[in-house]
């Protein structure tokens, strides 16, 4: 039985070596998205989850961009990845969570004229919805 080069065990090492890494980021990754999704939660009393899917029921998508959620692509309104990071929402309110689900709800009233459409969106609605974009990092 002929013995593996040197060569051919310092490959498999090596590529052992990055799957371990790449399991390690994954695993990273998933529990930072969980915490993520926890304070989003916690902060809004709202349903990430859900709002993603209220977020898309809704057609905000239409109007606003968000990388990775299916038929938001919109040009319209501005992209919506990083919106928890931003001090200011619709330009004239204090980025909290009562504030954004102010603004989802009734966005005529808080900047009439606005090109934002009042799409009559609930409470729960709002809350979930702004939870699920203060994941958007």
């Amino acid at each position: 039985m002929r013995r593996p080069s040197v060569r051919s065990v310092i490959a498999l090492g090596a590529g052992a070596a990055a799957l371990l890494i790449a399991v390690r980021v994954a695993a990273d990754y998933s529990d930072s998205r969980s915490d993520l999704y926890h304070r989003a939660a916690e902060i809004t009393g709202g349903d990430p989850h859900r709002g993603e899917a209220m977020f898309i029921q809704y057609g905000c998508g239409g109007c606003h961009n968000v990388i990775g959620v299916r038929r938001a692509t919109g040009l319209v309104g501005p992209p919506l990845d990083g919106v928890a990071l931003r001090a200011i929402i619709a330009g004239r309110l204090a980025n909290r969570p009562a504030n954004l689900q102010k603004w989802i709800r009734d966005p005529q009233q808080v900047s009439p004229g606005t090109a934002m459409p009042d799409l009559d969106v609930g409470e729960e609605d709002a809350r979930d919805i702004s939870a699920f974009l203060y994941t958007r990092n």
